[in-house]
């Protein structure tokens, strides 16, 4: 009896020890081969012993069959979730299986900037290696109703800003996630407009919005010009806008607007045609959507580019014309 109780007490020490080296060991940092932080990915499906391969694989100095007993050993294995992680040197075990549960990945920033067309963000987002190529051979059409959004017109949906997105996101999540951000601003905007203003629904303020953006990059200048486009909408005065004509040229634009451009009608020439455009010719960022829905009380009726970035807003077509010589033709 002596020699059990004996035996029982030494496996009881045992699994004791055990234990207590199994916590010390599931608190201890963890080191990378390189002393910097490793990317790892988890593939979907993969199983306890797999991850934790993957973990060695990428950097972890760690042994994957320890680790991957852990990962079963918690109760958690299923919990893991398929993604790119980032594991930095001084990560531990346990903390590493936090991060893989609750499906921590890594992020980085994809930027779609101001101004910018839609052609130019996808083109952008399609020539980015960190994001997954969902929309390649894709048309516009079929990429709007991949995302969400069928039957819709892409140009000047897609809010700009920076994103903070999981690597290899797929590009559709990134244009999902940008068309979301750009209903919800949009809505703010005009549910925030001017009583007073010409425009007749929310799609309309979005398209003066990006006739604004292409307009100016001065902060000061936008809700002016913004006031310049609601003037002549109210009185029937075409907009004549240059951004709108190049937009509508397309890929045909070569930098230089001739005045036969001017005077061949299209949807998008706003020198011929009264009224807004049919659709967006940019992305409009946050300052030309409230712009557009909150123009600045204006008597003018013209501006020119002073070619300091500024422009001159002008009440009368002789001023104008005077500006024009001075600002443009160098009189």
């Amino acid at each position: 009896m002596r020699f059990l109780r004996n035996l029982l007490l030494l496996i009881v020490l045992g699994a004791l020890l055990g234990l207590g080296a199994g916590w010390w060991w599931l608190q201890q940092p963890l080191q990378t081969a390189s002393g910097e932080p490793v990317l790892v990915e988890v593939p979907p499906g993969a199983g306890a012993q797999r991850v934790a391969e993957r973990v060695a694989q990428g950097g972890v100095q760690v042994p994957a069959w320890l680790l991957g007993a852990w990962f079963r050993l918690s109760g958690q294995a299923r919990d893991i979730k398929a993604g790119a992680y980032e594991f930095a040197p001084g990560i531990t075990p346990q903390g590493m299986l936090g991060k893989l549960a609750r499906g921590e990945q890594a992020l980085f920033s994809v930027q779609i900037i101001e101004g910018w067309t839609f052609r130019q963000a996808l083109q952008a987002l399609r020539g980015n290696a960190e994001l997954t190529q969902d929309v390649q051979g894709l048309s516009e059409r079929d990429i709007m109703a991949l995302i969400g959004y069928p039957g819709r017109h892409p140009e000047g949906r897609f809010f700009p800003d920076t994103y903070r997105v999981a690597r290899k996101a797929t590009v559709s999540s990134v244009l999902r996630q940008a068309a979301q951000a750009m209903d919800e601003r949009l809505a703010k905007a005009w549910a925030q407009r001017d009583p007073a203003t010409p425009l007749r629904s929310a799609d309309e303020a979005l398209v003066l919005a990006s006739i604004v953006e292409k307009e100016t990059g001065l902060e000061s200048d936008r809700a002016q010009i913004a006031g310049v486009f609601s003037n002549r909408l109210r009185i029937g005065m075409r907009l004549q806008t240059d951004p709108s004509v190049i937009y509508g040229l397309g890929e045909r634009f070569d930098g230089n607007l001739r005045r036969v451009h001017l005077d061949t009608d299209g949807p998008y020439n706003t020198y011929t045609r009264v009224g807004l455009p049919p659709t967006p010719i940019a992305l409009p960022g946050e300052a030309s959507l409230r712009a557009a829905v909150k123009p600045q009380s204006t008597r003018a009726l013209y501006f020119v580019a002073r070619g300091d970035g500024s422009s001159h807003f002008s009440a009368t077509l002789d001023e104008h014309n005077g500006a024009v010589r001075r600002y443009i033709l160098g009189r």
